[in-house]
């Protein structure tokens, strides 16, 4: 039996790929393969659209339990009042259009042997490859008192919507001048680390603006700042006496909260009680719950999942691949770089489902933001590149932060938002945008 070119040059593919360690030779066949994709962030909605634009005849099932996309990055604007929440919300129906079935459900289980995925909804999906993409998961029971009853006044805000962003934003209004804002931290590794030193900064200025008297204090479980310090702190002190007798902001680091006492809004570390008119605590976290379900959740005492960077597959869960925050690494918990990892995981299935071999040393990038006053910003760019040596991701030559905080920065953090929503949604050249920041 004869071969044509394009079927020697598949199966010369498969062959190399199957001489690279940790690679296996894939085992798609099928003219059109399936793709369940669990959760439509910036990571899986990312992965979805690339997927489809690069390999178009993949089946693509997209599961999303939110009816619409609420951005976590610039959340903190809206806390502070900056922006509304209906400036960093927005429509599915774009990204619907790109994908075969987008799925409006929660995923309760997946079977990795027969390959399947089940809903809450009472759907089951197959798949020859399924990615998760579901964010972190709050570990609320690391905090005593920190139950049901108690969530329902004391806001995380560390996923954005109505229930957290918007309550913890009437919450500060509600606040008379002269009382006292607390913002519990956890220790690291947690999505985006930067954030909580900008809500401070931000609701900072919110005081600073409509109530001068108030107060924060800031209980970091970190030893130190472990994001922009020496920006954050710059900040701080040009703008909010930080360092002085006047200081708006009082910071209290190796102060990690042990338990929560919800009506009487004390949060108790190992050092001390800490009493506040308004409590903002932000749990300890690690992968989605769904990571752990399925096992691919091993890493760090089983709080996060190692992967394959090459292909973001499980090392554990064959055919499971992993996006974003759940990532074992030094890599970026953060919105653009989990948009970044929905494309490299994209080039990669769209290589394997064509018998070669992906990327053996690919790049990934993460800029991130963060305001330090109602008109000035600064950021920190990573580049990362695989490392086949140690199965790593090494930073590269020319990653670094902003000099200084500046006016020009504010517009070129309003600026970013707005690509990265457009290129993560499939958002057209016409949307209209709102937010003023």
């Amino acid at each position: 039996m004869s071969m044509d070119r394009r079927n020697f040059l598949i199966a010369a593919g498969a062959l190399s790929l199957a001489a690279c360690p940790g690679l296996a030779v894939p085992a798609i066949t099928n003219a059109r393969p399936k793709v369940v994709i669990v959760g439509a962030g910036f990571g899986g909605a990312a992965c979805a659209r690339y997927l489809k634009l690069w390999e178009p005849r993949v089946e693509i099932t997209l599961i999303e339990p939110n009816l619409e996309f609420v951005s976590c990055p610039m959340s903190n604007t809206v806390i502070a009042g900056l922006n509304k929440l209906d400036d960093i919300t927005f429509p599915y129906r774009y990204l619907r259009q790109q994908v075969d079935h987008f799925v409006a459900d929660a995923v309760t289980a997946i079977d990795p042997i027969k390959r399947l995925v089940a809903t809450a909804g009472g759907h089951t999906f197959g798949y020859d490859r399924v990615v998760l993409a579901a964010g972190v998961e709050l570990m609320f029971d690391k905090v005593a008192g920190y139950d049901a009853v108690a969530q329902e006044t004391v806001k995380h805000a560390w996923k954005a919507g109505p229930q957290q962003t918007g309550a913890l934003r009437r919450q500060l209004e509600d606040m008379r001048d002269g009382e006292v804002f607390v913002l519990s931290m956890p220790l690291a590794p947690f999505r985006c680390p930067p954030a909580p030193y900008e809500r401070v900064s931000l609701i900072a200025n919110y005081f600073k603006r409509a109530k001068p008297r108030c107060k924060i204090i800031l209980l970091d479980a970190n030893e130190d700042i472990i994001s922009k310090k020496a920006l954050f702190t710059a900040a701080w002190k040009k703008h909010y006496g930080f360092g002085t007798d006047n200081s708006m902001i009082d910071y209290r680091p190796n102060n990690q909260a042990s338990s929560l006492d919800a009506g009487a809004k004390k949060i108790s570390t190992e050092f001390e009680d800490v009493a506040g008119d308004v409590i903002n605590l932000i749990p300890p976290m690690r992968a989605a719950a769904i990571t752990g379900q399925v096992g691919a959740r091993t890493g760090d005492n089983g709080a996060w999942c190692p992967v394959d960077y090459r292909t973001l597959e499980s090392t554990e869960i064959a055919n499971v691949h992993i996006l974003g925050d759940s990532i074992l690494s030094n890599l970026s918990k953060a919105g653009a770089l989990a948009n970044n990892s929905g494309k490299l995981c994209a080039s990669a299935l769209v290589e394997l489902f064509n018998g070669r071999q992906p990327d053996p040393a690919p790049v990934v990038t993460s800029t991130c933001y963060s305001a330090g006053s109602d008109r000035t910003a600064f950021h920190v760019a990573t580049v990362f590149r695989y490392q086949a040596a140690d199965n790593s991701m090494e930073v590269q030559a020319g990653s670094g932060v902003s000099e200084r905080e500046s006016e020009t920065e504010f517009e070129m953090m309003r600026g970013w938002a707005r690509n990265i929503w457009a290129d993560t949604l499939g958002l057209p050249p016409e949307y209209h945008f709102t937010n003023r920041v």
